[in-house]
C-alpha cells in the first residue's frame, strides 16, 4: 500500500468517476447550461453548507457540458480576491490558463494580445499582466469582452463557474457589478452564449441581495443537501474500487455512520484509513485509525482553533456525549440536556454553553424556549463524531 496513492481527495473537488448522486441538481444545471448555448445568458447559484460538495457537483456539470454539450469550461476560485477588479483578474487569467491544450488556444492568445507573460522556472504557465485600468475595462466592458472570448473558442457556449464567492459577498460593488452585467447581456441585441454558475454558501447569497434586492430573482438556485447513506456508501466503494481495494461490509457500514453525509467528511476518512492499511484489504484496524486520526485532521482543518481546544476538556468532552448521545442534531434544549448531567457537570453546564456561544460554535434557538442550535452542520457532526469514535475506543479497549 503505497499511502502517496490514496484515490481519496481532501480539499479537493471529487475526480469524475468518484462522483455519486445528485441527479436531479446535475440534470438542472446541465439544463441550465446548454439553454445558454441558444443565446440565452442563464446564471445560477449553487448554495449548501461548507462541505457539501458544491464545487464537486459544478465540476462535474462542467465536464459534462465540455462532453456532450460541446461547450467551452472554466472554473474560477475566488478565494483572495478582495474586490471586483481582483475578481476580473481571476476570471480572465483562469480563461487563458483553460486554452492551454486546447484547440482554441491560439485564438484565445490572440485575443489577449500582449498582455500574456509567461511564468514558472521554466515558463510553462501563462498568465496576464494586467494593470488596474485594464481590470477596470474589463469590469466595465464585460458583455463585449466575453462575448469575443466565447466567439475565439469555436465552442457553443461558455460554462463560467464563478467559486467561493464568499469574500466579495459583502461588496456593493461586486452585487452592482452583476445586476448590470445580467441587464445589459439579457437585453443586448447581441447573443449572449454565457451561462454563470456562482458558488457559495447561502448566508453569502443573501448578502448580495441585501446590496442589490434584484439579485433575488436573477439567481436560479440549486441548493445542495447531505448524501444519503446510500449515496455515501456508494462514494466508498467507487473510490476503494478505483484503486483496487476492497472493504467489508461492516467495516463500511463504520465510515458511512461517520460520515454524516458530508462529502469534505467523507474525502478526509477515507484518506485516513488508506494510509492507515496495510494491504488492499481493508480491515477493522485500518478504519479504526483512519478515523482516530481523521478526527484529529478534521478538527484542526474545520474547526475554530480555539473550540478544537476548548472540547478537549474532559467535563466539555463529557457534556457533548450527552448533548449528542442520539446522534448528530441540529438543536437542543438547555433543560432537555441538564436532566441527564451528572451534580458536577451541572456546574459548568452554563460556563460551556457561553464558551461555544462566544466561540461561534453554538447560537442560540429564537424558535425554542432555552434552546440552541450549531451554526452549521460541519460543528454538529464533528461533536457527535469525536464523541463517538472516543466511545468505541473504550468499547475496543474493554
Amino acid at each position: 500500500m503505497d499511502p502517496g496513492l490514496s484515490p481519496f481527495r481532501p480539499g479537493l473537488p471529487a475526480p469524475v468517476e468518484c462522483f455519486v448522486g445528485r441527479q436531479h441538481e446535475i440534470g438542472r444545471l446541465y439544463q441550465m447550461s446548454r439553454a445558454s448555448t441558444q443565446g440565452r445568458l442563464t446564471v445560477g447559484f449553487i448554495s449548501g453548507e461548507r462541505g457539501i460538495g458544491k464545487s464537486s457537483l459544478a465540476s462535474f456539470v462542467r465536464r459534462r457540458c465540455e462532453r456532450e454539450g460541446a461547450m467551452a469550461g472554466c472554473h474560477v476560485f475566488l478565494g483572495g480576491a478582495q474586490d471586483l477588479n481582483g475578481m476580473m483578474r481571476k476570471t480572465f487569467d483562469q480563461l487563458l490558463k483553460e486554452s492551454i491544450g486546447q484547440s482554441w488556444h491560439e485564438k484565445a492568445t490572440e485575443f489577449f494580445g500582449n498582455r500574456i507573460r509567461s511564468v514558472g522556472l521554466f515558463g510553462i504557465t501563462l498568465e496576464l499582466d494586467l494593470q488596474e485600468k485594464d481590470l477596470s475595462d474589463l469590469a466595465q466592458n464585460f458583455g463585449p469582452s466575453i462575448r469575443e472570448f466565447i466567439k475565439k473558442t469555436d465552442k457553443q457556449g461558455l460554462l463560467l463557474i464563478l467559486d467561493d464567492i464568499n469574500g466579495l459577498a459583502d461588496s456593493g460593488q461586486v452585487a452592482h457589478w452583476l445586476k448590470s452585467t445580467v441587464d445589459e447581456l439579457s437585453i443586448s441585441q447581441s447573443e449572449t452564449r454565457l451561462c454563470i454558475l456562482i458558488i457559495g454558501l447561502e448566508d453569502r447569497r443573501q448578502a448580495l441581495i441585501q446590496h442589490q434586492e434584484s439579485l433575488a430573482r436573477v439567481f436560479s438556485v440549486v441548493n445542495i443537501d447531505a448524501w444519503s447513506k446510500d449515496e455515501t456508501r456508494e462514494f466508498y466503494k467507487k473510490t476503494f474500487a478505483s484503486a483496487g481495494a476492497r472493504i467489508s461490509t461492516r467495516n463500511l457500514e463504520s465510515l458511512v455512520g461517520y460520515t454524516g453525509g458530508l462529502p469534505v467528511f467523507a474525502h478526509e476518512l477515507g484518506d485516513s484509513v488508506w494510509r492507515m492499511a496495510k494491504t488492499l484489504e481493508i480491515d477493522k484496524h485500518a478504519v479504526i485509525n483512519g478515523i482516530t486520526d481523521a478526527a484529529e485532521i478534521i478538527g484542526r482543518k474545520f474547526l475554530d482553533q480555539q473550540v478544537f481546544y476548548a472540547i478537549r476538556s474532559e467535563q466539555y468532552r463529557s457534556i457533548l456525549k450527552k448533548v449528542m448521545s442520539d446522534g448528530p442534531i441540529d438543536q437542543f434544549r438547555r433543560s432537555d440536556i441538564v436532566k441527564n448531567l451528572t451534580a458536577e457537570e451541572i456546574k459548568v453546564f452554563d460556563n460551556f454553553l457561553q464558551r461555544m456561544k462566544k466561540l461561534g460554535a453554538l447560537m442560540q434557538d429564537p424558535t425554542i424556549r432555552g434552546g440552541y442550535q450549531f451554526p452549521n452542520r460541519l460543528y454538529s457532526l464533528y461533536f457527535a463524531f469525536v464523541c463517538s469514535y472516543k466511545s468505541s475506543d473504550q468499547k475496543d479497549n474493554d
